[in-house]
């Protein structure tokens, strides 16, 4: 998207991208630059290096989880979290779920507006998650949001939602990946393709320039209903190489970056005018595990989860701060287990190929994807993970995928038996862990056997709490020990900004410029 401005007229994107570039090399050869050398013009600036671009300006077409802490700059959710985690209002000043969990009160602020001047009405708010989805628009929501069967409209503030089927997380989904509510009269005015072009919402900032894979330039939103920004200009760089996003931090050209290798991370911890973080999160780094191809074979798969030294990969990855996971769930959320142990035992390993005619002398050979630079150390876990497979007797070919790519091939049912990947849920509810991961009538899972979806889908519909949860913790289990996926780790973000910089930490890795501000 070009065309996007702003009051400022920025550089042209030459000078600006031939100068960002050259400093990255100059930074990569390892040319002494002061790393208190500020890239902002003032305590009013901040630059981020960015691992990923955004899939779309539409924030209800794609479930992208690192495209969270953008979006929520320019879009608001009715619900939002603090940062342990906690359901807090938002758009919304009240909600009030019904016991059978068929309906939920809602009532919206009174003084929210767009960035047009626009109210933000339940008029908006029914369209987002009624109108939009019921018609037959290609949006993630409409996944979400199925069970809507109605919104009744009380007043500009106050609606009341019908659900088809009970809907216990209705609250979270209303802070979790694409609840943004979008202006109504704005988007049927100028199209989808017109608001991708120049899109609005009621967020913090505006985003007043963008070039795709390149950067994107924000301006504070003065008419913020909320807490006003302290950062009146954001600059986001799209830097899909870990290590330019290292050059970019250490020359100055940046003030904060995210997912570097946990070394470099550590070694920033040791320089001076910098901070080198280590952050777990609510994110699992697991196996998507496809239930046909070579893994049809119930042994192969299990095998391969057997062979994994988990402990092992914390340990050379991130440094032990990393926590081994069992189940796909993150310690302290309700569906976590800490009495279930899925034991490492390469002997059980091959044990269990060999009662399907493999071993080390005739492997079982399987197709193995990821991404490179993502998260911190995919591809070095990846290929650390090829050599555990091998000694029991499991032939991995490896091939890297864009992040893009991988949410393209699960989509088409087309990733191979394994992909590395980090599952992420900011909310910490077992839906958004187990449910979206291992329910086939959903885009987001790669297992397409129903005998752990059925018993996914009848999960989604228990309004009991307790209940809901203790169901979730037995899926867990028997997910596992079925082979469905294979949980590694408790996801580490690294982050290296510079000393004087300082923002809010989430327990669930969201990293808002919103929060930001000089010392």
């Amino acid at each position: 998207m070009r065309g996007v401005t702003g009051a400022r007229a920025p550089m042209t994107l030459e000078i600006r991208r031939r100068a960002f570039l050259q400093m990255l090399a100059l930074g990569a050869a390892g040319v002494g630059m002061r790393a208190d050398w500020a890239s902002a013009a003032d305590a009013d600036s901040v630059t981020i290096a960015w691992p990923n671009d955004i899939p779309t300006w539409d924030p209800n077409q794609r479930f992208s989880p690192d495209s969270q802490p953008i979006f929520k700059m320019v879009f608001d959710q009715p619900i939002s979290q603090d940062p342990q985690l906690r359901l807090v209002p938002h758009l919304m000043k009240s909600w009030e779920l019904a016991p059978d969990a068929l309906s939920m009160q809602v009532e919206l602020r009174d003084d929210a507006v767009f960035h047009n001047g626009d109210s933000v009405t339940t008029e908006d708010f029914r369209y987002t998650f009624f109108e939009r989805v019921k018609s037959g628009s290609k949006l993630d929501t409409a996944n979400s949001w199925k069970k809507v069967q109605e919104i009744e409209i009380h007043s500009p503030t106050k609606a009341t939602m019908r659900f088809s089927d009970a809907t216990p997380t209705a609250p979270q989904w209303m802070a979790f990946l694409g609840s943004y509510v979008v202006p109504k009269k704005y988007l049927e005015s100028v199209g989808v393709e017109g608001f991708v072009k120049k899109p609005i919402g009621s967020g913090p900032y505006r985003l007043v320039d963008y070039e795709l894979n390149s950067r994107m330039i924000f301006e504070r939103n003065d008419r913020y209903w909320g807490p006003k920004p302290r950062i009146a200009r954001v600059t986001i760089q799209i830097v899909k190489d870990p290590s330019a996003r290292i050059a970019a931090i250490q020359s100055g050209q940046v003030d904060l970056t995210v997912n570097v290798p946990v070394r470099e991370a550590l070694r920033f911890q040791q320089e001076a005018g910098f901070a080198g973080e280590l952050n777990p999160m609510t994110r699992v780094v697991l196996l998507q595990v496809r239930n046909d191809l070579a893994f049809a074979d119930d042994n192969v798969r299990l095998a391969a989860h057997h062979a994994i030294d988990k402990e092992a990969l914390s340990k050379a990855f991130y440094g032990g701060a990393a926590v081994a996971l069992s189940v796909p769930a993150t310690p302290g959320t309700p569906g976590y287990l800490a009495d279930f142990q899925f034991k490492h035992d390469p002997n059980r390993a091959k044990e269990l190929l060999a009662k399907s005619g493999f071993g080390p002398d005739k492997p079982a050979k399987i197709g193995f994807a990821s991404t490179n630079g993502q998260f911190p150390s995919d591809y070095d876990i990846a290929r650390a993970i090829v050599q555990m497979w091998k000694r029991v007797g499991i032939e991995a070919n490896l091939e890297v995928i864009e992040y893009g790519k991988y949410f393209e091939l699960n989509r088409g049912s087309k990733l191979p038996e394994a992909t590395l990947y980090s599952w992420e849920n900011s909310t910490g509810d077992p839906e958004m862990f187990a449910g979206n991961l291992l329910n086939p009538k959903l885009p987001f899972s790669a297992w397409k056997d129903m005998a752990v979806g059925d018993k996914v889908v009848a999960l989604m519909n228990v309004a009991d709490y307790d209940t809901r949860i203790a169901g979730y913790k037995a899926l867990n289990k028997f997910a596992v020990e079925t082979g469905a996926t294979i949980p590694l780790l408790q996801s580490v973000q690294t982050l290296v900004r510079k000393k004087g910089l300082t923002y809010t930490k989430y327990g669930n890795g969201w990293v808002l410029p919103q929060s930001m501000a000089w010392s």
